[in-house]
């Protein structure tokens, strides 16, 4: 096992959170937890933690438990502590500029606006982190917090849902192949 990944999902910790736009990253570390059998409960780096195996590599998934905003220590405890690269990590992340549904890999870039991502980027001293940024559309008049923090309408939810699952099996294919094969395999959905 001489290899280990990290996948952080963003999100806001509290139940009225739960099934907003904001809490997509969240959706995806569940769905992963669920389809590797990791329990991710456990209260470490200021975040809920999980560990087990995939693909002969040691994998850790994390939902740091802060308000989004402050995503980025938990990251950077996690990454410092097991010793990890920014190689070994990817930040899943719900997108605004994104339409709802689609799914973007990047290997590195800027945050987009997104305070999770500019908090990480900050606090681990680089952007040359994979990530997967999961679109749920624009704002449109309304104000863009209020947005993200709202629930999907009835005809998003097929969207993101389908979204949900194309992000955690591009998770899966970046811890086993990395992040080239991932783009090369999840960007081209875009019709």
């Amino acid at each position: 096992m001489g290899d280990m990944k990290i996948v952080v999902g963003l999100g806001n910790p509290g139940d009225e959170y739960i099934d907003t736009r904001h809490n997509t990253g969240f959706k995806v570390i569940d769905s992963l937890a669920e389809a590797l059998e990791i329990e991710v409960r456990k209260r470490k780096f200021g975040a809920r933690f999980g560990s087990g195996e995939f693909a002969d590599k040691k994998l850790i998934l994390l939902k740091p438990w802060q308000f989004m905003n402050r995503s980025g220590q938990a990251v950077a405890t996690a990454v410092g502590f097991y010793k990890l690269d920014a190689g070994d990590l990817l930040v899943i992340t719900d997108d605004m500029d994104l339409e709802p549904g689609r799914i973007r890999i990047r290997a590195k870039g800027s945050a987009g606006g997104h305070n999770g991502l500019a908090d990480i980027i900050e606090k681990l001293g680089t952007n040359e982190f994979a990530r997967c940024r999961i679109g749920i559309g624009q704002s449109g008049r309304e104000d863009a917090v209020d947005y993200v923090l709202n629930k999907p309408t009835v005809a998003e939810k097929p969207l993101l849902a389908g979204a949900i699952e194309r992000a955690r099996e591009a998770a899966l294919c970046w811890i086993k192949y990395g992040t080239e094969k991932t783009m090369n395999e999840f960007n081209r959905f875009d019709e």
